[in-house]
């Protein structure tokens, strides 16, 4: 999508993905962090949610890959331009399928490029928030 694509109030949504142990095991490896509460069962069994859970960066991590694949165009996507205002709001345990939507707050031309705004929500499979916060993308404009 153009900018010139965009309104503002304009929702789409991605497809789902369900997060697995794999995607866990792959993530601590990736990125060092082998907090117990993400690889450890029997610490988890201890601890406030009584089992392990992704880590939240992977979840944004995943995230942030359904929203490129539900670009139709991506040829038309500059740059992840920034994020703000993120938030944590549950937990992500193995075997949970999230979404993502997206709302558009705000179009701001720059030069020969736009900038659009977005509210991003990451939802579980029970329609709840496991994730929140504002991005920005910056797009290819027609002209």
């Amino acid at each position: 999508m153009y900018f010139e694509d965009y309104a503002v109030g304009g929702v789409s949504k991605t497809r789902t993905r369900t997060i697995t142990e794999a995607d866990i095991v792959n993530f601590a490896g990736l990125s060092g962090d082998f907090v117990e509460l993400h690889v450890s069962e029997e610490y988890a069994k201890n601890g406030p949610f009584g089992r392990r859970i992704a880590h939240g960066l992977l979840t944004l991590s995943i995230a942030s890959g359904l929203m490129v694949q539900a670009e139709p165009d991506q040829e038309t996507i500059v740059a992840f331009y920034g994020i703000d205002k993120l938030r944590f709001l549950q937990p992500v345990f193995i075997g949970d399928t999230i979404t993502v939507t997206k709302k558009v707050l705000d179009l701001r031309l720059k030069e020969d490029r736009g900038v659009v705004g977005f509210e991003t929500t990451v939802l579980n499979q029970r329609d709840e928030p496991v994730l929140v916060f504002l991005d920005r993308l910056m797009v290819k404009t027609r002209g």
